[in-house]
């Protein structure tokens, strides 16, 4: 398949607003792929050379992407910056200067899509002395042989700035298009999804006419995490599961930690590769009595000799690129262990909690700093809120209510899994939001370029991020200045596609970065789209940021869902 084929669909892909279209739109695209086209189709579709655990990345940033635009277009870098600055879109400028090219490119031939994605590889894997140099010359082939669409789309491609709107989700509907026009397959297609992944794989067996019940856990492939719903008290926790596990809540890392032939790796929960940065973990893990083990736990950083667990803000600092042996030292890290999905070949998701946990209090006795989570067993709602307080006393976040009966449900939030915090006001719990947009300072603030975010929740049946909250308060000074310049790096010109808002920030921003966030109450505002009927949505009272959760990624916030059954509980607190 022609490239250019690949750039005048991603164009109508763009220009549509309605997901099923665009659902229907990439289905069609995929059914005029060749079969090794289908796994860097679906990937370049993702914005990634590789799923996001095997840790490629472009690595091209916007100044070596104006010289390659330079060198083909013949235009100076200087015009290339001129025409950025009028679009906001290094891509559309591309796509303007080649159509109207100073000199002749010399001969070349049409790009495939076969030769753009190798390329991107090759891009992604270079490193050391002159590796820019190369890369450059990689991308300027590619733009030599490329008409002014496709331009656009290669370069939205190597920075990162796609701007399609289509999620996995959308994929998946997509895959399940080709074959049939309802969800029978869509849910068959996720399960494969959550059990490795990798779209690319899934799609290519799907697409193959192969089963797919053959997709199960296997150590270097993450597992999508488990999520927890909510309930408000113990007594609708205990109604709803009768006898449970009731485990300690702890605000640290959340880590996926795999085994093989005494190989490690550790994934966070946004499934990216962390294994260096944790070489007590490492180490630990290297040395259990297992031959194969995929397993779960939250780190945090514990004083064993006081029994003091650390903050989350003193704990994240542990996640860092430099200076890891004298963070290990100062912030010794305890993973506390709480689900065991994988064994000596044996995947497990599908055991009951019950059996899962007896396993993993066998695997993991006397193999510190590698320990099972503290929980207790009850049906009783007092003796669940007693627990509940204790933790709260020693500094945890609140308590994981688990059904005994049920598999590892990977990639979902359901009720084998409740959680329970300590409240926020009328609020339940907190709400971790993606960042739309940001505002300048004003007033005492008028010395910075920031002066408040605008945020928002995730509709995950829309697909679409809607305003939920303008936040001003909770930033020390340092944090303002973090955050200028954090998001002067991700702000564009108009509001991203899958946002929606009424309101308008002084800047949109790429949605990427989560904060968690505390609110007096959820409340019923006109102002924002979360969950919005007629012209009324859902807000939140009084937010202040409570932290950056850098462990998260944008699919793992708060969904508009989950908004509305928090106002449903806030309402039953105050009865």
């Amino acid at each position: 398949m022609l490239f250019s084929e690949v750039a005048e669909s991603f164009a109508a892909i763009e220009a549509t607003a309605s997901r099923l279209e665009m659902s229907s739109q990439v289905a069609a695209l995929l059914k005029k792929c060749k079969k090794d086209e289908i796994r860097p189709l679906i990937y370049i579709i993702e914005g990634n050379v590789a799923p996001s655990h095997e840790g490629l990345d472009i690595g091209i940033g916007e100044k070596f992407a104006i010289r390659a635009i330079s060198q083909t277009s013949g235009h100076s870098e200087k015009a290339v910056l001129s025409e950025y600055k009028k679009s906001g879109d290094l891509g559309s400028a591309a796509e303007n200067l080649l159509s109207k090219k100073s000199q002749m490119s010399l001969a070349s031939s049409p790009n495939t899509l076969s030769r753009a994605y190798s390329s991107f590889v090759k891009i992604a894997q270079m490193s050391g002395t002159g590796s820019q140099e190369s890369k450059i010359s990689i991308l300027s082939e590619l733009l030599n042989g490329a008409t002014p669409l496709e331009a656009k789309y290669l370069i939205r491609f190597c920075l990162g700035k796609l701007r399609l709107g289509v999620g996995d989700p959308s994929i998946i509907d997509a895959l399940s298009m080709m074959k049939h026009e309802g969800k029978a397959d869509s849910q068959i297609i996720l399960r494969a999804f959550n059990l490795c992944s990798d779209l690319g794989e899934v799609a290519e067996h799907y697409i193959a006419g192969k089963d797919l019940s053959h997709f199960s856990t296997q150590p270097f492939k993450p597992i999508r995490p488990a999520l927890a719903e909510r309930l408000p008290n113990a007594e609708e926790i205990t109604k709803k599961l009768g006898k449970c596990a009731v485990e300690a809540k702890y605000d640290g890392l959340r880590m996926q930690v795999h085994l093989s032939s005494g190989k490690v790796e550790i994934y966070s929960r946004k499934l990216e590769k962390m294994t260096h940065m944790f070489p007590e973990i490492t180490s630990a893990a290297s040395k259990l009595k297992a031959k194969s083990a995929i397993f779960e736990g939250e780190a945090l950083a514990y004083n064993a000799s006081e029994k003091k667990y650390y903050s989350f803000q003193q704990t994240i600092q542990r996640k860092r690129k430099y200076g890891i042996a004298g963070m290990a030292r100062d912030f010794p890290l305890r993973l506390f262990v709480f689900d065991l999905m994988y064994l000596n070949g044996k995947d497990l998701t599908l055991s009951p909690y019950s059996s899962r946990r007896k396993t993993l209090e066998k695997v993991f006795a006397n193999t510190e700093p590698l320990v099972p989570s503290e929980l207790i067993y009850t049906d009783d709602p007092k003796k669940l809120d007693n627990y509940f307080t204790n933790l709260l006393g020693a500094g945890l976040e609140g308590i994981i209510a688990k059904d005994l009966s049920q598999p590892y449900v990977a990639g979902a939030r359901k009720f084998a899994w409740i959680k329970l915090k300590k409240s926020y006001g009328a609020l339940a719990d907190t709400v971790d939001v993606v960042i739309i947009g940001y505002y300048l300072g004003k007033g005492q603030r008028q010395e910075f370029e920031f002066g408040g975010l605008l945020a928002a929740v995730l509709n995950e049946e829309t697909g679409e991020f809607e305003s939920i909250a303008k936040i001003g308060s909770g930033f020390s000074e340092d944090e303002m200045q973090s955050f200028e310049k954090m998001l002067d790096e991700i702000k564009v010109k108009e509001k991203p596609k899958g946002v929606n808002s009424k309101l308008t920030p002084d800047f949109w921003v790429k949605p990427a970065y989560v904060i968690t966030v505390a609110a007096d109450e959820i409340t019923l505002s006109p102002m924002h789209t979360c969950g919005m009927v007629g012209d009324t949505g859902y807000a939140l009272r009084f937010p202040r940021m409570m932290s950056l959760r850098d462990d998260k990624g944008s699919e793992e916030i708060t969904t508009t869902k989950e908004i509305i059954e928090m106002f449903e509980m806030q309402k039953r607190r105050k009865e």
